[in-house]
């Protein structure tokens, strides 16, 4: 298999990997034993199965040209081209068919000389890692790529893809297995062509190529590869997190790298994070004349300075400067996406800054869980354009058990071995005037598809009732449309509210309910006060039900699909939860999310989502509406499994009933906002990232659950429970306090998990039974009883 090293840098050069390599000289035995690698196959194995964004991190090689100036891949700087052409053909399946057409039958696969086609010689036939066919050919003299690619459509009844033509033009290894045929012309020394025809502004995507020489052992596999088989530079194969792709080499840093003292880099990422993501095969070009069209309004519109600042993808000086001008000869005109951009990035810098200034974050929400928002799917990440980051996780927890009820016909297996369904409930607490609205300006956005949808239905159910109400006295009344209306009003009675669950066709309902007290008002009286056992039920979806002897009343039993968002003051969510509320397990079943302490504060700045932004919710919106059946999610189960574990055993540690009864629910509600996420960021399974934002979201529910309503719950567990007896099997708390004792003597024997209400309530009891009397006003001492 030896061949020459001189001779084999003829006919190709290789071997970058993924972004950000270069590609260098490389042997025959360099190629073939990449392609032999096991954790290329296993890469390939998991793109087929959906990991689409592992395709960018293969290795990749360059066909038509065996060496580039200083390794920088692009036309302009090809040392040896070669008269050979990568004929690209996108549609899957059909590689059998066009070997048919070429005349290379299964039995002629092996043969050594290279066949030829309409005077082209075949050197390589593979299939593309999504399964479409790669035909390398080699092309005789004068014939230019454009002709080629003419006739290659005519001879297989396929059309390659025409853009593809440049001598830098990048190939996605392929494991050994995809080759269906290999020429050993492939391996020979040739003689160099003359340019080929082509277009330097529709080149196949291909990494970036840095200006500086890296020994091939840097691209090759390593010889001990990690255990998961992939190469180390791979990481896990997981989600790769978004990156601008700037390579690091840009020029002579003559203009500034940032704008408003934002950096271009994080624009850029910020950028593409709005537009669905950085350029995939095909759409490189496009896509970096658009970014351009927009960077130019804070670039002065100078094409050297967009040239130092855009990313490149491995395109070379001459194409990025035909882009570049492309985009700034166009009419001069401001870009409103980037104004967003700008005015979003600018907003999160303030905040840090306050916060800095103020020596950190002081509520807990700003410390413990500051969302990371460029890590987030699709939807939720547009969800907090212009929100100031101090209130992210309100505006999250707000639009989540919308998210969940457009995701209603998914199900999903649970730690426990149980299917539940996405049911959600949040209230957003916060005093007057601390800018909940927020949170309704991003739901009014996630609820448009519903709110469209039930203006139709209840158009419908309208001129049914004026039907009737119209309709003669022996007329009969018309038929009831028994029509499917999602969004119903909080305030809506119990009658009504079980018709639409009678006629909800299995979905999920939703609403929306800007004051929290007046869904107090209207559900503390008569009937309505059983709409709290509808939302307890709807966490499972329950049944409920009821029956009246009457044609006025509905009657009836259903299974109750409920999500909510409520907005309300802390005063209002103390008067709606109560004892029983607490007590019932309705208070676990709420996501609860607080605003920020406004008092005394700055009035803060809020930003505006962009046309764009809005789009990419409904997307998202029209994604989770898509799914169906099972979602199975063994990485979020098993992390969420060990988190509730480890939540157990520090209950137990500090005797917490309270934290011991909310961390259960806590758990299924961070594993169920997981699975949105998961199913929004689009991965074939579940990402670091969806894991970490479970875990925080089960975190922060368990925070504020405890925070919201612990001290009431603990009320009733000293009031239910024998520690406010002086007996017990345990050895009370009553007998391990000394004959004469402080409040301090007590809370240490509660060890913190007691609120203070709830051990002055003790010491009552213990007086009104006297077991105890005061000696002054710090102590207690206790009676002797016979």
């Amino acid at each position: 298999m030896g061949v020459n090293e001189m001779m084999t840098m003829e006919f190709f050069t290789c071997i970058g990997r993924g972004h950000g390599a270069p590609c260098l000289p490389a042997t025959r035995e360099d190629w073939e034993k990449m392609r032999r690698e096991p954790w290329l196959a296993e890469m390939c194995q998991r793109i087929e199965k959906g990991q689409e964004e592992l395709k960018h991190r293969l290795p990749v090689w360059t066909p038509s040209c065996a060496e580039f100036k200083d390794n920088h891949r692009a036309a302009a700087d090809a040392v040896r081209p070669l008269n050979r052409l990568m004929m690209d053909f996108d549609e899957k399946g059909h590689t059998m068919d066009i070997l048919s057409k070429l005349g290379m039958s299964n039995e002629k696969l092996e043969m050594k000389a290279a066949p030829e086609v309409v005077g082209m010689k075949v050197l390589l036939v593979e299939e593309s890692v999504r399964r479409g066919t790669h035909v390398l050919v080699e092309l005789p003299a004068g014939m230019s790529a454009d002709e080629a690619q003419r006739l290659m459509k005519e001879a297989t009844g396929f059309e390659p893809d025409v853009k593809v033509k440049g001598y830098d033009r990048c190939i996605y290894m392929v494991p050994e297995s995809h080759t269906r045929y290999v020429s050993e012309r492939l391996f020979s020394p040739i003689e160099h062509s003359s340019p080929i025809e082509h277009s330097t502004l529709n080149i196949e995507h291909s990494s970036p190529i840095e200006h500086s020489a890296v020994n091939i052992e840097h691209s090759a596999a390593p010889t001990s590869a990690p255990t998961n088989n992939v190469p180390s530079s791979m990481g896990n194969a997981r989600c790769p997190e978004p990156t601008n792709n700037v390579p690091s080499s840009m020029g002579n840093a003559r203009y500034k790298k940032e704008f408003k003292g934002i950096a271009y880099a994080a624009i850029i990422r910020e950028y593409w994070q709005r537009m669905g993501g950085e350029p995939t095969e095909g759409e490189r070009n496009d896509k970096l004349h658009q970014l351009a069209a927009n960077l130019r309004a804070i670039c002065d519109n100078s094409e050297e300075w967009l040239l130092e600042v855009m990313p490149r993808y491995g395109l070379g000086e001459q194409e990025m400067r035909q882009i570049v001008h492309s985009a700034c000869k166009e009419p001069t005109k401001g870009s409103r996406l980037m104004r967003a951009i700008i005015e979003h990035l600018t907003l999160n810098i303030e905040y840090s800054e306050d916060a800095d200034a103020d020596g950190g974050a002081t509520d807990v929400q700003s410390s413990m869980f500051n969302v990371q928002w460029n890590k987030l799917p699709m939807g939720l990440r547009e969800s907090l354009v212009g929100v100031p980051v101090s209130m992210h996780m309100p505006v999250l927890c707000g639009v989540l058990p919308l998210a969940a009820a457009y995701a209603d016909q998914v199900q999903i297996l649970y730690c426990d071995g149980n299917l539940q369904h996405l049911g959600l409930m949040s209230i957003i607490r916060g005093d007057q005037a601390s800018n909940k609205s927020v949170v309704k300006n991003a739901v009014d956005v996630w609820k448009r598809q519903f709110d469209a949808e039930d203006s139709l239905a209840r158009k419908r159910e309208e001129e049914w009732k004026e039907r009737k109400k119209g309709r003669k006295a022996n007329e009969k009344a018309p038929e009831d449309p028994k029509v499917l209306i999602r969004m119903v009003p909080v305030t809506v009675s119990c009658s009504t509210l079980l018709k639409r669950f009678k006629n909800a066709q299995g979905h999920t309902l939703y609403s929306f309910g800007e004051e929290l007290d007046t869904l107090r008002k209207t559900n503390g009286a008569g009937s309505w006060s059983s709409k709290y056992d509808i939302y307890r039920l709807s966490f499972d979806k329950g049944e409920w039900g009821q029956d009246y002897n009457s044609d006025v009343a509905e009657s009836g039993v259903v299974k109750v699909a409920y999500n909510w968002t409520l907005l309300g003051t802390n005063g209002a969510l103390r008067k709606c939860f109560k004892s029983d509320n607490i007590e019932n397990g309705l208070s676990s079943r709420i996501l609860v999310a607080e605003m920020p302490d406004s008092s005394f504060s700055k009035m803060p700045k809020f930003g505006h989502r962009s046309p764009e932004d809005e789009a990419r919710i409904q997307e998202a919106v029209t994604r989770l509406r898509s799914f169906s059946g099972l979602v199975d999610t063994p990485r979020l189960r098993k992390a969420i499994e060990e988190w509730v574990e480890q939540k157990r055993v520090e209950a137990a540690k500090d005797i917490d009933h309270v934290k011991d009864t909310y961390r259960k629910r806590a758990a299924v509600i961070g594993f169920r906002c997981g699975v949105i996420f998961h199913l929004l960021s689009g991965c074939a399974k579940e990402s670091r990232a969806c894991l970490d934002f479970a875990l925080m979201m089960a975190d922060y529910c368990l925070m504020q659950q405890i925070k919201t309503f612990g001290e009431a719950l603990q009320s009733q567990y000293v009031e239910a429970s024998d520690a406010c007896q002086r007996y017990g099997s345990n050895h009370s708390v009553f007998d391990q306090l000394a004959p004469t004792f402080t409040i301090d003597d007590l809370r240490a024997l509660k060890r913190g998990y007691c609120s203070e209400t709830a051990m002055r309530m003790i010491i009552s009891r213990w007086m009104r039974d006297g077991w105890i009397t005061k000696t002054d006003r710090r102590h207690w001492s206790k009676v002797i009883v016979k």
